[in-house]
């Protein structure tokens, strides 16, 4: 992990538990790498007639209410399969680890699912999976369709973010304040950024969107555990910056939107996809966040006109009537229909090891389960996408946003490679 001098020796540290467990974990299934009904050749996470899956999720932690959004939406995606007779005459099955977004939890995690699943359609948290990444990448090769997406994941044929990293991301949502919301060349804008991977990856997107257009970034680094924005607020205040980005969690971007409001600091906020969550629109900095607050997003909301999005829409909440809708649902979905479709080219190969399902991943190209962005998955050291949504806030829509500018790629994203 590219963090902090202590994150990097907690990283090393858990790296050298992870080596540990691996080694005590190594056994393959006893159905693997064996030829299975219909000259199907099969290997870990396959036992009998079911295809085992794993998810490491956060529901009790700062994400907890995406995780339980993504994790929801990929169960209803198995029911879904399996009564259409799954795949290759296989069930689908998933087995669900909560880590709370806490690092030893979901090292732990890893360490447990691994040796019993095919792959991941869910792993919550940039920095977890990037200290888990040099087992993917060396002995365990199962592919992992992450809810991360900074770009220190690039590169690996078993890890595949869907979308646009948060290096792209924020340089898209620069580009909208550019040219939407008044920022100019010359002008100062602030960056509140959690500390590891996905806030510092969102940083680099900053620096390098301030350097092509002349602008220069105020950085503000908090850690997960840091709810009050107080701090920040004051210090960007101080500093006359025209525009805030923040890279963080809802709680941290409710609390910035509405301490900078209730201070009559009045600039246009715009966070990454995972901070924000409807939920906060019950909340007192409700009218704050519609007002100025604004999120650049790797898909269109789970609210999106189209007619896969409104089936999805129908079919979450005939199966959770009690739960709230957001963009939690449209990235699980995403992922598991992504894994799915892998599955698929991978039995038409008669290949389900997980050589197999990584190599299937590789051959698509194009693909949108309905939310409009397409995705493309045959290069590994690239994005899946560079474009991103333009969303606000809304009580009124559906999912509690609306789109405020559609998908695109600015110049500057198109002209980007990450890491170089």
């Amino acid at each position: 992990m590219r963090t902090t001098h202590t994150a990097r020796l907690a990283a090393g540290a858990l790296a050298a538990l992870l080596v540990l467990a691996g080694c005590s974990s190594k056994a393959k299934d006893d159905d693997g790498d064996k030829g299975a009904a219909g000259g199907v050749k099969t290997g870990e996470g396959i036992s009998g007639k079911t295809i085992n899956l794993g998810v490491l999720t956060d529901m009790s932690g700062v994400y907890a209410t995406l995780g339980k959004s993504v994790t929801q939406a990929q169960q209803l995606y198995v029911k879904q399969t399996n009564a259409a007779g799954g795949v290759c005459g296989y069930k689908l099955a998933l087995t669900v680890r909560d880590h709370g977004y806490d690092p030893q939890k979901a090292v732990s995690g890893y360490t447990e699912l691994a040796p019993k699943v095919l792959g991941f359609t869910q792993f919550i948290g940039s920095p977890f999976v990037a200290a888990v990444k040099q087992r993917i990448d060396g002995q365990d090769k199962a592919l992992v369709l992450p809810q991360a997406w900074s770009a220190t994941l690039l590169g690996s044929p078993y890890i595949r973010p869907i979308g646009s990293t948060y290096d792209i991301e924020t340089i898209n949502a620069i580009d909208f304040l550019m040219k939407e919301k008044g920022l100019k060349k010359g002008d100062s804008i602030g960056h509140v950024y959690f500390e590891g991977d996905y806030g510092e990856n969102a940083l680099t997107g900053s620096r390098y969107m301030a350097k092509q257009a002349g602008l220069k970034v105020v950085e503000q680094k908090i850690k997960p555990t840091d709810n009050d924005m107080t701090g920040q607020v004051v210090a960007l205040k101080k500093a006359g910056v025209k525009a805030v980005v923040i890279s963080a969690g809802p709680r941290q971007a409710a609390s910035l939107v509405g301490v900078a409001a209730a201070g009559k600091f009045n600039v246009p906020i715009i966070g990454n996809n995972s901070a924000f969550a409807p939920q906060l629109l019950a909340t007192a900095a409700a009218p704050a966040l519609e007002a100025n607050y604004y999120v650049a997003n790797p898909s269109l909301p789970v609210g999106a006109d189209t007619p896969k999005a409104k089936k999805l829409v129908a079919d979450y909440k005939a199966a959770y009537p009690k739960d709230s809708l957001d963009n939690g649902v449209v990235a699980g979905w995403t992922a598991a229909s992504a894994f799915g479709e892998a599955l698929k080219k991978a039995c038409a190969a008669k290949d389900l090891t997980r050589e197999g399902v990584d190599k299937a991943l590789l051959t698509i190209k194009g693909f949108d389960p309905g939310f409009g962005i397409p995705q493309d998955f045959t290069d590994p050291k690239s994005a899946s996408s560079k474009e991103s949504v333009i969303l606000q806030p809304d009580k009124n829509a559906v999912g509690g946003m609306k789109v405020v500018r559609e998908a695109e790629a600015s110049s500057v994203a198109q002209g980007y490679t990450p890491g170089a």
